[in-house]
């Protein structure tokens, strides 16, 4: 029974090495931020700071698909088309649809995270304090489930799969 197990494989059969779920309080704590944030912002710097935080949100959702799909495209790689934007928190934003190599995944988050800090930095000069602060907000919060997944994924093999669920991630060896 065995035998015909193993010689029926094919590609796509993974084994699970490591499965980290996020637990509902972060789940919870993760959403509520943006309506803290704002509601912050609103009190110390202006009323109209409700304004700029729509806009940066827009903008950074922006960047960051264009970064990601940059990343992308610049390796050759093919599996951009497995790559979708997700409004399925806590993944919101340029992520892969399907099984993705953690090297890949992590190199497209390395250079998402550090380009779309320096944009914003750039940005500054020309922006409102408002602006600013709601960008790196919206920044920091699109990339921070990604890199929490990334630091509890760090002594895993690197040239494993990643396989993203609507409140895990999976990681696989092939």
């Amino acid at each position: 029974m065995a035998d015909q197990s193993h010689q029926k494989a094919t590609f796509y059969q993974y084994r699970l090495l490591k499965k980290i779920t996020l637990p509902r309080w972060m789940w919870t704590t993760y959403l509520l931020l943006p309506c803290a944030a704002v509601a912050s912002q609103m009190v110390i710097l202006s009323w109209d700071s409700f304004i700029f935080f729509l806009l940066s949100g827009m903008l950074i959702f922006w960047i960051q698909f264009v970064i990601g799909r940059s990343v992308l495209h610049l390796t050759g790689s093919l599996s951009s088309r497995k790559w979708r934007f997700s409004l399925q928190a806590p993944w919101i934003g340029y992520m892969p649809e399907q099984h993705v190599s953690s090297f890949r995944f992590i190199k497209v988050q390395w250079h998402t995270g550090w380009m779309g800090c320096v944009l914003i930095a750039l940005m500054a000069f020309w922006s409102p304090l408002s602006f600013t602060i709601s960008a790196y907000f919206w920044h920091l919060w699109l990339v921070g489930p990604r890199y929490y997944a990334w630091y509890r994924l760090t002594r895993q093999y690197k040239d494993g799969m990643l396989k993203f669920g609507p409140d895990d991630v999976s990681y696989y060896s092939q």
